[in-house]
């Protein structure tokens, strides 16, 4: 471990440099077709990642442990019942004691300053697998997909139809990294956080008709009405969001080519349709597969560079 220098950690999409999203989607493409061909890359050989979850996932886990298997490296998995982060010993204790044990640290959580809190006593790099208010791995993925099937987004229109959450916060960031413009189709009450939103608005505007905000899209984007921990909420949002379901008559007010993205997991029927979903415009299945390749390119340039 490498503990000469201040460690480099990935809490927002905003902690990149636009070149540096850039060379990172560039990089996660060679290393999903060296996969595919069977070249294996073991640039992370005798590295350790611990992967804190709080908040329980599918693909994050299996996207974080098996690309660090892939680059021949190791990840440690860690349920809240085995690090009780908070409630027991302190974020700062925790964050101070396993970063001498690891190379990179990996947490997946609800408050993003518990995140915040964590990164500012670890000395080895902290990567934000989604907390409350951001997902920033996700964009990376979502924004690999785009490029390896319609090239820079850059000048592109992205629609996001749904709740202003993580998903949406994370869109307006990569929309000033990346120089797109979004629209954001959202119920009353729904909008994403001031904080977020405003430095965005040269990019960013709230279309309340997702009608609207989907005319002339290149990609339109949605993510489930509630997320985890808003389960009591679930049937006054699906009255709130009842007409924000992305189905056919959506998709054909954006372009002919327009691509259909969702982080997963989906509730066909909800927020998207079936026809959707499971149509040609819909690229989800790979773009949940470019988490894998995404993460593992983030992983070498926390680690290597």
């Amino acid at each position: 471990m490498n503990q000469s220098k201040m460690p480099r950690h990935f809490l927002s999409l905003l902690d990149l440099s636009a070149e540096e999203l850039r060379e990172l989607i560039e990089r996660a493409s060679e290393l999903k077709t060296a996969l595919h061909a069977g070249r294996h890359q073991a640039t992370l050989k005798g590295r350790t990642l611990a992967m804190i979850f709080e908040k329980s996932s599918t693909r994050t886990r299996v996207s974080f442990e098996a690309g660090m298997t892939q680059l021949g490296g190791h990840a440690l998995f860690l349920s809240s019942r085995d690090t009780q982060l908070g409630r027991g010993e302190p974020i700062e204790d925790s964050a101070r004691v396993l970063s001498r044990m690891v190379d990179c640290i990996m947490i997946r959580t609800f408050e993003h300053e518990k995140l915040e809190r964590f990164a500012a006593h670890s000395r080895v790099p902290v990567i934000n697998a989604l907390t409350d208010l951001l997902h920033p791995c996700q964009l990376l993925a979502d924004m690999q997909t785009f490029f390896e099937h319609r090239g820079d987004i850059t000048g592109k229109q992205v629609t996001w139809i749904g709740d202003g959450n993580n998903m949406c916060h994370s869109y307006i960031n990569a929309a000033r990294l990346l120089d797109f413009n979004l629209n954001i189709a959202c119920p009353e009450g729904y909008e994403p956080e001031d904080k977020v939103l405003h430095p965005g608005l040269d990019r960013c505007r709230i279309v309340s008709d997702p009608a609207a905000a989907a005319i002339g899209a290149d990609l339109i984007v949605t993510d489930v009405w509630a997320s985890m921990g808003q389960e009591e909420e679930q049937q006054k949002r699906a009255q709130d969001f009842a007409k924000y379901q992305v189905n056919e008559q959506l998709m054909a007010l954006a372009k002919p080519d327009a691509l259909f993205m969702h982080c997963l997991p989906a509730h066909r029927g909800e927020e998207v349709s079936a026809a959707v979903i499971d149509g040609q415009q819909s690229v989800v299945w790979e773009e949940a597969e470019n988490r894998l390749h995404a993460q593992k390119a983030l992983l070498e340039m926390l680690l290597l560079h």
